[in-house]
């Protein structure tokens, strides 16, 4: 007998009680906002326009929200994941703060459709098996800019190891990729976009252990030319 729950029960998102007590707390206002949040906004804000829409993709509970909000940056926020227990949270504890529940929507960035004017994406690409798909879906998607901040480094390592701060009794194994940050860039560039690396604030050039892995993270920047004329 076959059935169609595979891709909940192997996302290992959907199996962590620390996650989920964590961004309740971000929602909430409860935890300090994170240091490459309060990056993106910055690396972001020179290219907004009042009234643009920014797509929050891998927006866990939408908590990206607050750090636009508390800087008066004058856009219309939308945010996919594809964990719904996440996005549940996000419509549950956000539109106390001003954000309506339709904003937020459980959607893989497979099923991504339609045009943005602007994307983040903050710590998933190096978290699944490649970034080519998901990001040429992205990159189609945005009209002006692409923020991304992901493990990359000179090379290339690829792992798929077991997840150790999941709840208990679950095994469940993630992707812990970083990508070639010269290789990403050149996909970038292929699809129209001028794009620059940029240092991560919180981890410099230093790695970052993250669930007992190295990762090296750095922002891009990507930049339709025919955006900003």
């Amino acid at each position: 007998m076959i059935h169609g729950n595979g891709w909940p029960s192997y996302n290992i998102w959907q199996h962590s009680t620390i996650v989920r007590d964590l961004y309740t707390r971000r929602c909430r206002l409860e935890a300090e906002e994170m240091t490459c949040h309060g990056q993106a906004v910055e690396l972001l804000r020179p290219h907004i326009s009042p009234g643009d829409t920014v797509l929050d993709v891998g927006c866990g509970s939408g908590y990206f929200f607050h750090a636009l909000h508390r800087r008066a940056i004058p856009v219309h926020y939308l945010g996919i994941d594809a964990t719904a227990c996440l996005v549940d949270i996000g419509k549950r504890y956000l539109p106390a703060f001003g954000l309506p529940p339709d904003r937020l929507q459980t959607l893989r960035i497979e099923d991504l459709g339609g045009t943005v004017d602007h994307i983040v994406c903050i710590n998933v690409l190096s978290n699944i098996d490649n970034y080519h798909r998901p990001l040429e879906r992205l990159l189609n998607t945005a009209q002006k800019t692409v923020i991304l901040r992901e493990s990359l480094g000179e090379t290339g390592t690829y792992a798929y190891v077991r997840d150790q701060f999941l709840d208990e009794e679950v095994a469940l194994k993630v992707h812990v990729n970083t990508y070639p940050l010269q290789e990403v860039m050149q996909f970038i560039a292929s699809y129209g976009f001028e794009v620059s690396s940029v240092q991560d604030e919180r981890a410099g050039d230093q790695p970052e252990m993250v669930i007992g892995y190295p990762h090296y993270w750095r922002f891009l920047v990507a930049v339709r030319p025919s955006s900003e004329g």
